[in-house]
């Protein structure tokens, strides 16, 4: 049986690495050695910054809630508590939608929480 060489495979894998360093300052993006770390390092960051994201967005959503709940005379874990209350099932990302384009709307909101309390 004949003996199979892995050049090809090899210069796939190098090529698809320097391919994904490209952009990259220095030897970073020519040489494999090197971009090889840098795209796993990169690809560290991304998957932490996914998470990251999620995270950042909701404390965004919160303060926002909470702004717009001190202006209606109450403090955003007692607004949370009495929508419970109420039964008024939105999340936080159109809660904050609506603090920020219909404050009447939200007033309106914060009104129903203040009575389920």
């Amino acid at each position: 049986m004949a003996r199979v060489k892995g050049a090809l495979m090899t210069r796939k894998r190098r090529n698809k690495v320097l391919k994904a360093a490209k952009g990259y300052w220095g030897s970073k993006s020519k040489h494999f050695k090197m971009a090889k770390q840098a795209v796993m390092k990169s690809g560290n960051y991304a998957y932490i910054g996914r998470k990251q994201k999620k995270r950042d967005f909701r404390r965004l959503w919160i303060a926002r809630i909470n702004a717009q709940a001190k202006c209606n005379g109450m403090n955003y874990s007692t607004l949370m508590h009495g929508l419970k209350l109420a039964g008024i099932d939105l999340n936080r990302k159109m809660l904050s939608e609506i603090a920020i384009a219909d404050k009447e709307a939200f007033k309106a909101i914060c009104d129903k929480a203040k009575a389920a309390l």
